[in-house]
C-alpha cells in the first residue's frame, strides 16, 4: 500500500468519517476504562502535597504515550476502517503515522502513558511492578499467537514485507516505506 492509498480511505471520505468515528467511540469507552473504573478500583489519589509535586513530571510521558494511542484509534478507523476492538479491527493494513516506525505503537503508547499514571499515583511497588509484567507477558502473548497469525492469514505478503521491516516493539529510527 503506497502512502497515498493509505491516506484516502477506500469507499470514499463519508465511510472512513464514519469508520473514524466508529473506532474513536471504542477508543474513548476504551479510555474510560483505563481512566475512569480502574483508578477508582485501584484506590489511585494523587498526593500533591510537599515531595510528591516532582510526580507530575511523568504527566510528560504520560500524556505523550496517550497521544500516540489515540491517534492510532483515528489511524485505525480512518485509515484501517475498523476500530481496536478484535469484533471489528481495521480491514486494511494501517502503516501510517506511528505505525511506519513499530507494529503496535498503541500498545507502547499505553504502557507509556500507564507508567507515567504511575508514577504520578506513586503507586509503583513490587506488587503493581509484577502485575503489569503478567499483563504485559499475556499481551506479547496475545500478539504473538492471535493478532499476528490472524494479519498474516488476512493480509498476507503486505502483513510479511510489513513485519520483516518494522519491529514489534522497538520503534525504528526512521519510517519505513513500503517500495513502490
Amino acid at each position: 500500500m503506497t502512502n497515498a492509498q493509505a491516506h484516502a480511505p477506500a469507499g470514499g471520505h463519508d465511510s472512513g468519517w464514519l469508520t473514524a468515528a466508529a473506532s474513536l467511540a471504542v477508543g474513548a469507552a476504551f479510555f474510560a476504562l483505563w481512566f475512569w473504573l480502574l483508578p477508582q478500583w485501584l484506590g489511585f489519589s494523587v498526593d500533591t502535597a510537599g515531595s510528591a509535586l516532582w510526580r507530575w513530571l511523568a504527566a510528560i510521558p504520560s500524556v505523550l504515550g496517550f497521544s500516540v494511542a489515540l491517534r492510532c484509534i483515528w489511524d485505525f478507523g480512518w485509515t484501517g476502517r475498523g476500530t481496536p476492538a478484535p469484533i471489528a479491527p481495521p480491514q486494511r493494513l494501517v502503516v501510517v503515522g506511528f505505525y511506519r516506525y513499530v507494529r503496535n505503537p498503541m500498545y507502547v503508547g499505553f504502557a507509556a502513558g500507564w507508567i507515567g499514571l504511575w508514577i504520578i499515583f506513586g503507586h509503583a511497588n513490587p506488587t503493581l511492578i509484577a502485575s503489569v509484567a503478567a499483563v504485559a507477558l499475556g499481551i506479547h502473548l496475545f500478539v504473538i499467537f492471535y493478532e499476528e497469525p490472524t494479519l498474516r492469514g488476512k493480509l498476507g505478503e503486505d502483513y510479511e514485507e510489513y513485519r520483516r521491516n518494522v519491529r514489534r516493539w522497538w520503534p525504528r529510527l526512521r519510517p519505513w516505506d513500503k517500495p513502490a
